[in-house]
């Protein structure tokens, strides 16, 4: 008995709590949905209209949705690629003893704790400028002419810029399940004759799977909302080489005053995501039973 009680004052002190986080995410989520249904455009208030899937249409005919939808996979899976052979990488590098180990770890993370803004302004300015840019000069020093990196390849520009943010992410969590590794297996192995690539292949590799899923699972869910970077660099250019669906999102709802279309690409958007997350757990789920 006393333990029921427990566990009715426990939920009765958690409920508020709940109900104002499911509040807090289903009003918006409704009346997204409310406003995807409607022609709604700012520029004529007082004139909404109930258009049904009017907007949907609309959304999946533009040019720039299907272009979009193309930017938005090849993003996400550029960075993973990127970030989890990278952190891969770098997690060895850092597992390896050397003087002041623990400093160079800190300052690795240093990058995923920059603003996504602050670091698209950085690489805009500072490294991809065609005139000013380090790497300009650095393409004049060796007698090649400065390529426009941000010009002539929009995406992979940001794809690399958002790939340098989340690489420090990764490498911790793999560093992190690098030395849970039981290194009488490496040591057992040694012995019997196995070189590094087939103890890193056939040893470190599986055993870092399951992080590298986590590490899959939280970029994914975040990378599909990559904006900043877009906003302060590209502007989703040149065309739609640079546009993912946050930004058309954007386009759609606060430059092109029309509430209703924006709406109907977030729920595209919010229903993506999901069908992501879905399979990405289902994934976990699999290499955690196995």
């Amino acid at each position: 008995m006393a333990t029921d009680h427990s566990r009715t004052a426990a939920r009765i002190m958690i409920s508020p709590a709940v109900l104002l986080l499911l509040a807090w995410m289903i009003v918006p989520l409704a009346m997204t949905l409310y406003f995807s249904f409607l022609r709604y455009n700012l520029l004529m208030p007082g004139m909404e209209e109930w258009i049904g899937f009017d907007n949907y249409v609309y959304f999946f005919d533009d040019p720039a949705f299907k272009a979009a939808i193309v930017n938005t996979l090849v993003l996400v899976l550029g960075v993973l690629l990127i970030t989890v052979v990278g952190g891969t990488l770098l997690a060895l590098l850092l597992d390896q003893p050397m003087f002041g180990q623990g400093i160079v770890r800190i300052l690795t993370i240093a990058p995923f704790l920059v603003m996504p803004t602050v670091s698209a302004l950085v690489w805009k300015n500072m490294f991809m400028n065609p005139v000013n840019g380090l790497f300009a000069h650095l393409f004049k020093a060796l007698g090649f002419a400065p390529y426009d990196f941000l010009g002539n390849a929009p995406l992979a520009s940001i794809i690399f810029m958002v790939a340098w943010m989340w690489l420090p992410f990764a490498a911790l969590i793999l560093l992190t399940a690098l030395q849970s590794l039981d290194q009488e297996q490496i040591e057992a192995a040694e012995m019997d004759g196995a070189g590094a690539f087939a103890r890193f292949f056939y040893i470190v590799v599986p055993h870092l799977s399951r992080a590298a899923t986590v590490v899959i699972l939280i970029e994914t869910i975040f990378l599909l909302s990559v904006f900043a970077e877009i906003l302060v660099t590209t502007n989703g250019g040149p065309g739609y080489a640079s546009t993912n669906l946050t930004y058309l999102v954007y386009v759609q709802s606060l430059l092109q005053f029309d509430v209703g279309a924006g709406a109907a690409g977030g729920v595209i958007a919010i229903i993506l995501a999901n069908i992501v997350a879905i399979f990405l757990m289902r994934m976990i789920g699999k290499n955690l039973d196995a």
